[in-house]
């Protein structure tokens, strides 16, 4: 059983440690190390549970123990720290959730250790975010810069179509255009749009597509431009429309972004199954339907097809939390897609800027959808001058 130390060196078992975890001023965790698997046992629950009632600030070593350290699933008790001291590299139980909400301020300290040559997650700052967004040259027009193309909205839900086309003329490509019933909406708002009303097929010359939010039932056009042969970004109703055979099928770049319900449905599991463990599932959804997999959420997870490190967005608020914010990510990472970054960069960089953007629309107070996309020209500049 594990025993807790008092001041002076004298020390106590578990059966007088939690009047004395009340009373501490400080509690340092070290009851399960990294290899810990399965939650906390049975006599260590009542050590973490008087944490939570003291106090005393909690500063957990490696990582708060009852977390797994590989997944970030916290499966029953788990100790809560104020402060996380982890060495040699991150866990991936520090960057995911629902571990990462126990881990507190997490301080990493070099300890020489000698890593893998592959990393199991890696989370871009704002350098490797810098050196992916598209830079217009001398030479460039509105076609060499990319052109994206906006299938979204319907007659119930225009407002879905306003959203990720403003995401999408934030995000680096020459054009876009859009097609679907949500024209005149869309035009009043945004004039610069390039609006169709002869379907995908007909819209003109595109480098990428946005398909599904707010797209309701029409079936048709997610198949439409999933026949065709440019990177698509599927969102929203188009998850559920799309045929997971035509997706498998695809050629070209397939970027999936779903948020915890929609790849719960897209698995046949329950929302908490996917919340509990995001890293498996946004694994598992990639591997399953051939196609990058940006699983949106409290943490935002990203995965290739073809496996490899998983990446995990380190920048969002909790009042993304807000109707449209997804459709402004999806017009946003359609834009990065038709500028010619590839699907995980499309992915990793347009999640970065997003959870900036919602960071600076917030600052502390609520915020609507709209207010995001209008952050991201901040964001954009606060990651390009670093």
């Amino acid at each position: 059983a594990p025993a807790l130390r008092r001041a002076g060196g004298r020390s106590t078992g578990t059966d007088g440690a939690e009047g004395l975890i009340e009373r501490a001023d400080l509690v340092v965790d070290t009851v399960v190390g990294i290899g810990g698997k399965g939650g906390l046992r049975p006599e260590a629950v009542p050590l973490a549970e008087a944490a939570e009632r003291a106090r005393a600030a909690v500063v957990a070593v490696d990582l708060p123990s009852g977390v797994d350290a590989d997944t970030g699933e916290v499966r029953g008790t788990a100790l809560r720290a104020d402060l996380t001291v982890t060495f040699g590299t991150h866990k991936p139980g520090l960057l995911i959730d629902p571990a990462r909400e126990y881990a507190g301020s997490v301080r990493l300290v070099d300890i020489g250790l000698e890593l893998p040559a592959e990393a199991e997650l890696e989370a871009l700052q704002h350098a490797d975010v810098a050196r992916l967004l598209p830079v217009p040259a001398v030479e460039s027009d509105k076609y060499r810069r990319g052109v994206v193309g906006i299938a979204a909205g319907s007659a119930r839900y225009p407002g879905a179509a306003v959203l990720a086309v403003a995401g999408a003329l934030r995000g680096g490509a020459g054009a876009v255009r859009y097609v679907g019933p949500a024209g005149q909406a869309v035009i009043a708002r945004f004039p610069e749009t390039l609006v169709s009303d002869g379907g995908p097929k007909r819209a003109g010359r595109v480098q990428a597509w946005v398909v599904g939010p707010g797209a309701g039932d029409d079936a048709a056009t997610v198949a439409e431009v999933l026949a065709a042969e440019v990177p698509v970004l599927i969102d929203a109703d188009g998850l559920r429309l799309a045929e997971a055979s035509a997706v498998r099928g695809r050629r070209a770049p397939t970027l999936m972004t779903p948020h915890a319900g929609e790849a719960a449905a897209l698995l046949g599991v329950e929302r908490e199954e996917v919340e509990g463990g995001r890293l498996g599932a946004v694994r598992e959804l990639a591997g399953r339907y051939g196609a990058t997999v940006l699983l949106k959420g409290s943490t935002t997870l990203i995965a290739s097809p073809g496996g490899g490190a998983v990446r995990v967005n380190p920048t969002g608020t909790s009042w993304l939390a807000t109707a449209g914010s997804g459709d402004v990510l999806s017009g946003l990472g359609g834009s990065l897609l038709a500028a010619g970054l590839s699907a995980v960069d499309a992915a990793s960089a347009g999640a970065y800027l997003h959870g900036l953007a919602g960071r600076f629309a917030a600052d502390g107070a609520p915020m609507g959808a709209h207010d995001v996309a209008e952050g991201i020209a901040g964001a954009w500049r606060s990651v390009v001058r670093g």
